[in-house]
């Protein structure tokens, strides 16, 4: 049967993933406050590898980065905890599960709302590359918490520590805050430039 000319790029996985790192590398270059490898958290060479399997658009940008010697700067406190995390919960132990192990760990420490910070135009965007490369991350945030929430969450309780207010969502005051609504503007370039 033939595709249909309105197929998502979500249709079929290779589309997937060339939107996931096509998103991701648009967003993290037009950042003039940081290097790409430090934005992603990646190295040089795993940022050319993703570009040429994913997003060869983004070869020639990727090509000319200079070799300043430093890749990726320093991890934030928990940003190694939250990668082997990911890293675990891979659906197949793919080279792209452990670029967006680095990548998720390294936007999550950024302000707003995940898809955001990844350069997706929607929750619905995020929640598809969970599925994609983290099914049981999915299953087990089978409530919806916002992810960054359900991470930190979830590393907590991994030390068997308890931060939250009330031991069950369902009583919490904060469920709202935890659990409510992501709305907003994507991140990307023209979105910026769209808002002035």
């Amino acid at each position: 049967m033939p595709k249909s000319a309105t197929a998502s790029p979500l249709d079929n996985a290779t589309g997937t993933d060339r939107m996931i790192f096509g998103r991701v590398l648009d967003l993290a270059i037009s950042d003039p406050l940081r290097s790409l490898p430090a934005a992603l958290a990646l190295s040089r060479e795993d940022l050319r590898a993703l570009a040429a399997r994913h997003a060869p658009q983004h070869e020639t940008t990727i090509a000319a980065l200079p070799d300043t010697g430093l890749d990726a700067s320093d991890d934030a406190i928990e940003e190694a905890d939250l990668r082997a995390f990911l890293v675990d919960h891979g659906a197949r132990g793919a080279e792209e599960e452990r670029w967006l192990a680095a990548i998720l760990a390294r936007r999550s420490l950024e302000p707003n709302h995940l898809w955001q910070d990844m350069g997706f135009h929607d929750r619905g965007e995020l929640n598809a590359m969970f599925q994609r490369h983290f099914p049981a991350l999915v299953a087990a945030n089978a409530n919806d918490m916002k992810w960054k929430k359900f991470f930190y969450r979830q590393l907590c309780e991994r030390e068997g520590l308890l931060l939250c207010k009330s031991p069950n969502c369902e009583v919490c005051e904060d469920v709202d805050v935890c659990f409510g609504e992501e709305s907003g503007d994507p991140l990307t370039s023209l979105a910026r430039l769209a808002r002035g």
